[in-house]
């Protein structure tokens, strides 16, 4: 028989025992865990959405059963596709059937207040509060959905009293659990849920199974965003006032995504997927996620599709460029800033002289000591440079002159003194938010100064036989007198390798230092996961003023109201090396301006189906949505990133008018150096008839040049509201070198 020419002659018992060996031969092998995702669902029935999945499985795996065992969580409500135990022969089966659009592994991730609130406008204890507090009635039951390592639902910031039912339209659930029965969720936590799939053994042991927190990253971020107003909150009488959310009346919904690691948190992008597709179906509005996580979520694209609005951190990797996380144009991605608040220590040497510098330090009892130590060099206080110097007792001065990604040594400094039996330690370092390394000196006083006040003290220390100083508890101040905002050290910023035609990061927010909720006390901690539940609290209050407003139309009065200045009208500042004006790959827009985003008179708006005319998802092994398939310069978004000017071009966008119905706005050119840039039309006139216009932008390099990339801005004006966007451009000849940054 020919086998080649007559195949249909094949005996089907033959054929069939084939295919279950080539399937079992192609079963061998360690399996991982894989996302299969399939684009938009079927089905509007769950059950058979998930069915569908099963059956796909079935058809590599050869049982109902192996498909069964395999599969770790299926997503049905707001996409179609699953997470499941495969080899990599498997995953390679499943890539190539037509309906698959991507498969990808399983990834693990990282995670990325009493005065913050207050210096962005929204003062509660004024008379009468903040017009945007007023006005949204405190975010009354917006659902902010909180993406972290839960919740401790006995914190005082997460109290019920005073709140209505649960929104009928909520449809999520309280899962039981560990530690965590239906008491814990109350009229503030509506919701909770948690997704352990994929931890061993020995993790498991060392979490709650359920969505309790036992790490506090997930109740500070919670009690930031959307905390119940607690008065008399302070850290050891530091930072004293009212602690709250920025969205005090709004509900939150827990999405317990990450568990404790034997070195680290722990956050697989599978759970992750699934605790979207969840939110989608629960009827959540806003999902903060202080989370680094793919540019290219499928997941967070659905869910903008859905109406809600999604809101990442730009990550902590700053201050070098192009390390920008979470840049999908669809989400916000939040960098982080600093509020007008600091902890000014004095330290008096033996000479009478009073330098200042920054700490947590407090007296712990009465009895500590608070009057002259000895002082001493301790160099860099590695463990070598204090070989053969007796410290104990004494207050060891260190000095850190170089900064690197290898010398961050404030940590180990801290430990190799305080093991040394030091009364206090002053540390000398280049201008960065260290502050909170300070904390693990319980028990000790830990100054931080800049390298002049360093040089100061070593002075004063080599002119003594017996140098002396001593070190005073902490104050606080806070106001104009601290130059604020600055971008935060860390902040991680643009512009995005990935897609250098959106400019990211969109907006900042404060980060550093901010005192929130952890357990039963309250604490500090500094970081992008801080900034993203501010933005996410403004949403809520914007959502509960607009709640007709799109997720696009939210970001956009965000990005545009923002603010470019200091309290004294400065520009604003970004910490790094060295400090420098900040530009819009720094803060995007500017720092957030909750109360003039309630009002941003244009916004730029975005049918969410129009992002499918610039990203496609291709149909390969392995691929996801992140191909650019149009200039995604054209979509309209807030702001306009142009990576290579090598000619003159026209980008389009469309304004909305939001606030008076007859306006008229003209267009004000801040050009990027080395580009000439026009509008048309230079004015739009909008009335009861007329509610949008298109306009163009025209930019032509003035010069021929390799160039860095310049900034700029675009402001609509009137004489109520000013509409405005940052330009990025870089001109460029040819790709003959690699510097594009």
């Amino acid at each position: 028989m020919d086998f080649h020419s007559s195949p249909r002659r094949f005996p089907a018992y033959l054929l069939l025992c084939l295919c279950l060996m080539i399937s079992i031969g192609r079963g061998y092998g360690s399996q991982k865990l894989y996302i299969v995702y399939l684009g938009e669902k079927k089905h509007d029935d769950p059950s058979l959405v998930t069915a569908s999945h099963h059956d796909m499985l079935t058809t590599i795996l050869g049982s109902k059963e192996d498909a069964l065992a395999s599969i770790t969580y299926s997503y049905k409500h707001g996409f179609s596709g699953f997470a499941a135990m495969l080899t990599d022969d498997q995953a390679q089966d499943l890539a190539e059937l037509p309906e698959v659009i991507s498969v990808t592994p399983n990834q693990h991730h990282d995670l990325m207040t009493t005065r913050s609130w207050d210096f962005l406008g929204m003062n509660l204890d004024h008379q009468p509060p903040s017009k945007l507090l007023q006005r949204s009635k405190y975010g009354e039951d917006v659902i902010i959905g909180i993406f972290d390592t839960g919740i401790w639902p006995e914190s005082r910031s997460f109290s019920d009293e005073g709140y209505g039912p649960v929104p009928s339209r909520w449809k999520g659930v309280c899962q039981l659990g560990q530690g965590w029965n239906s008491t814990n969720c109350n009229r503030k936590i509506i919701g909770a849920r948690y997704y352990p799939a994929g931890l061993d053994k020995a993790d498991k042991a060392n979490n709650y199974m359920s969505a309790r927190d036992i790490n506090g990253h997930g109740t500070h971020t919670a009690s930031t965003a959307a905390g119940a107003v607690v008065e008399g909150v302070s850290l050891h009488g530091l930072a004293a006032g009212v602690a709250r959310g920025g969205a005090p009346r709004a509900r939150l919904a827990v999405y317990k995504v990450a568990f404790e690691g034997p070195k680290k948190v722990q956050l697989a992008s599978a759970a992750l997927l699934a605790a979207l597709d969840d939110a989608i179906h629960d009827g959540v509005d806003i999902l903060s996620l202080s989370v680094q996580y793919n540019d290219n979520s499928f997941g967070s694209l659905h869910a903008v599709q859905k109406g809600i609005t999604v809101v990442y951190g730009a990550g902590n990797s700053g201050p070098r460029p192009q390390v920008i996380s979470n840049t999908a144009p669809w989400v916000i991605t939040v960098a982080t800033s600093k509020i007008d608040r600091s902890f000014p220590t004095a330290i008096t040497l033996g000479n009478n002289q009073t330098i200042v510098g920054q700490s947590l330090y407090y007296m712990i009892t009465n009895e500590s000591k608070s009057g002259f130590q000895p002082l001493v060099q301790g160099g860099s206080c590695s463990i070598e440079a204090l070989n053969g110097t007796e410290i104990n007792g004494k207050i060891v001065l260190c000095i850190k002159e170089t900064f690197g990604p290898t010398a961050d040594i404030l940590p180990d400094a801290i430990t190799n003194v305080k093991s040394g039996g030091a009364f206090g330690l002053i540390f000398a370092i280049y201008t960065i938010d260290k502050l909170l390394s300070t904390e693990d000196c319980v028990g000790m006083a830990c100054v931080i100064v800049d390298i002049d006040i360093g040089f100061q003290v070593a002075t004063y220390i080599g002119s003594q036989g017996s140098p002396i100083a001593k070190i005073a508890p902490a104050s606080t101040i806070t106001g104009n007198r601290v130059p604020a905002p600055r971008v935060a050290f860390f902040s991680s910023r643009g512009p995005s390798a990935k897609y250098p035609t959106v400019l990211k990061p969109d907006i900042a927010a404060p980060g550093v230092n901010i005192l929130a909720a952890t357990g039963d006390g309250y604490v500090f901690d500094s970081g992008a996961s801080m900034s993203t539940p501010h933005v996410a609290g403004v949403v809520a209050l914007l959502k509960a003023v607009h709640p007709d407003w799109s997720h696009a139309a939210l970001k956009s009065a965000i990005v545009t109201t923002a603010s470019t200045k200091d309290e004294h009208g400065m520009p604003m500042l970004a910490e790094a090396l060295p400090r420098k004006v900040a530009d819009p790959f720094d803060y995007g827009g500017g720092n957030i301006n909750p109360n003039a985003a309630a009002d941003p008179g244009l916004v730029y708006d975005i049918d969410p189906r129009d992002y499918s005319k610039f990203f496609a998802c291709t149909i390969q092994k392995y691929a996801i949505c992140n191909i650019s398939i149009s200039p995604a310069y054209h979509l309209n978004l807030p702001s306009i990133a142009i990576p290579e000017l090598r000619g003159p071009i026209k980008v389009q966008r469309a304004v909305t008018n939001v606030g008076e119905v007859d306006a008229v706005y003209r267009a004000d050119i801040q050009s990027s150096p080395g580009v000439r840039i026009k509008v048309d039309p230079p004015t739009l006139v909008f009335n009861a008839t007329t509610k949008v216009h298109a306009f163009k932008v025209s930019m032509t390099p003035l010069w021929k040049v390799q160039g860095d990339y310049t900034f700029g801005s675009l402001t609509w004006r009137n004489e109520h509201h000013s509409v405005r966007i940052p330009l990025a451009v870089r001109i460029t000849i040819q790709d003959f070198y690699a510097d594009v940054a």
